[in-house]
């Protein structure tokens, strides 16, 4: 009876007529009835806390397979911010002082499996606009005196031929050059000549020498992860701030870490983009590519710098007749751009009159700029620089905070070749009125949205436009 009240609580599946009758008394027929069932395959969830830069955080379940592009998009829906593909998931080991950007197809529960849990080390969700860079200008990235060529290869080779042997099994440059490396179970630093190959990393234990029998090997990357270091020499005691390390992805601690530093910023960026090539190849350009998938001019054999879609639709426009016209006459085009710029400024210059004095004009300048999200209020030299690097050497990423030695002056931080430059803001005050300049008067601006909306469109006095702000984002 109760295996019969049992049966009666389960929904009646309709019986269907069995095409093979004389399967009905083999004994394999349990078997393969269940065979032919759909199996329900279940995924296991968990839960994953990521922090922003200012250290809110966020708790997510997600299922155990996600990727760190997939993080991404999750939180760019969850918070409606806005997807330029620069956004990052990156990974900071908070005893070692060490960090490193998640790759996007890598799996976030493999990442974390390899964490000790006394280390509280976290997961950041932040912009990177370096993570894929040298796709669009490797340029920057292989200096000519860091790479050489396989001798059958002709000499004379494109920065965009570079990155196709970089993709190639079959070919691979060779990077090389001086690093600072640790001596094992030392505190001592020695400097030596490396080359970077495919089946690895190798130093020479004799000079600059070549040769199989003066080469020892130093690393492999398949079973270990690339970090950067994050506290410059308090940890390690490097003799420059440019460190990175291989971490295995078992390791316990730092006696396994093989720790590198370079002599600067540009040499440090070379090494490991090389190796990320390396390791990763296709996969790279993969990822770089899936945003782009269905656009025209996106091929694998198509690796050239990417201009946006804005930047490509740029052209002189004339509005003045009752028809508009494109001016294509280069000399007319720079005139209406000069008038332009002029009818600008003075535009400006009575965009804060309805105040009424002059002190509560410069008040309302003061103060205008600090509900924007590329200004930092008092932060130092050295946070703002950490801010920009994190962010990402490309050209153009900046910030404006207040100057720490005078007051009443602001500073201009950005990056450009693969270094970070400060420029300093003055307050310029003519016939009762307040304006800001960053050329000594030349150009005035009456408040710091102006003067950041006017370097966005021109270099000026800059080496480069101002293209990507730092921001800290909330969760």
């Amino acid at each position: 009876n109760r295996r019969k009240k049992k049966d009666d609580n389960i929904l009646e599946i309709p019986s269907i007529p069995n095409p093979f009758p004389e399967l009905c008394c083999s004994p394999f027929a349990s078997v393969l009835s269940a065979s032919l069932l759909p199996k329900a395959t279940s995924r296991k969830k968990q839960v994953i806390k990521v922090y922003s830069e200012d250290d809110t955080s966020r708790a997510l379940e997600v299922p155990s397979d996600i990727t760190a592009r997939d993080v991404c998009q999750l939180l760019i829906l969850k918070n409606h911010y806005i997807d330029d593909h620069s956004w990052t998931l990156f990974e900071q080991l908070t005893h070692t002082g060490l960090g490193r950007a998640i790759e996007d197809h890598e799996l976030v529960m493999e990442v974390q499996s390899n964490w000790v849990i006394e280390e509280e080390n976290k997961l950041y969700f932040r912009k990177n606009y370096a993570k894929y860079e040298f796709f669009k200008n490797p340029l920057g990235f292989f200096p000519d005196h860091m790479i050489s060529f396989p001798n059958e290869t002709n000499a004379a080779v494109s920065h965009a031929g570079i990155l196709q042997m970089f993709l190639s099994s079959s070919t691979y440059p060779e990077i090389h050059g001086y690093l600072h490396a640790k001596e094992s179970g030392k505190k001592s630093w020695k400097k030596l000549y490396f080359l970077l190959r495919r089946s690895g990393l190798y130093f020479s234990t004799k000079g600059t020498s070549k040769e199989p029998r003066h080469l020892q090997f130093f690393c492999e990357f398949s079973n270990s992860d690339m970090y950067m270091s994050l506290t410059g020499k308090k940890i390690s005691g490097a003799p420059t701030i440019y460190g990175f390390c291989f971490k295995p992805n078992k390791s316990g601690g730092t006696r396994d870490l093989k720790q590198l530093c370079a002599d600067d910023e540009q040499s440090r960026t070379c090494w490991m983009t090389a190796i990320r090539l390396l390791k990763y190849g296709m996969q790279l350009y993969q990822n770089y590519m899936q945003p782009y998938q269905g656009r025209s001019g996106c091929s694998p054999l198509n690796i050239t710098p990417m201009r946006s879609i804005s930047e490509n639709s740029l052209v002189a426009m004339d509005f003045s007749g009752h028809r508009s016209r494109i001016i294509e006459n280069p000399t007319e085009a720079l005139s209406v751009a000069v008038e332009e710029g002029l009818a600008w400024r003075r535009r400006g210059c009575l965009r804060l009159s309805s105040h009424g004095s002059p002190i509560a004009m410069s008040n309302v300048g003061m103060s205008i700029h600090r509900s924007q999200s590329w200004f930092h209020h008092k932060i130092s030299r050295e946070e703002a620089q950490r801010l920009i690097l994190q962010h990402g050497l490309v050209d153009g990423v900046f910030l404006v905070r207040d100057s720490q030695s005078n007051p009443k002056t602001f500073v201009l931080s950005l990056s450009h070749g693969l270094k970070i430059k400060h420029f300093q803001i003055l307050p310029l005050e003519d016939d009762g009125k307040l304006f800001y300049t960053l050329d000594d008067g030349h150009t005035r601006f009456t408040d710091l949205i102006q003067l950041v909306e006017f370097y966005q469109l021109n270099k000026g006095v800059l080496p480069c436009k101002l293209k990507h702000y730092c921001t800290r984002i909330a969760l």
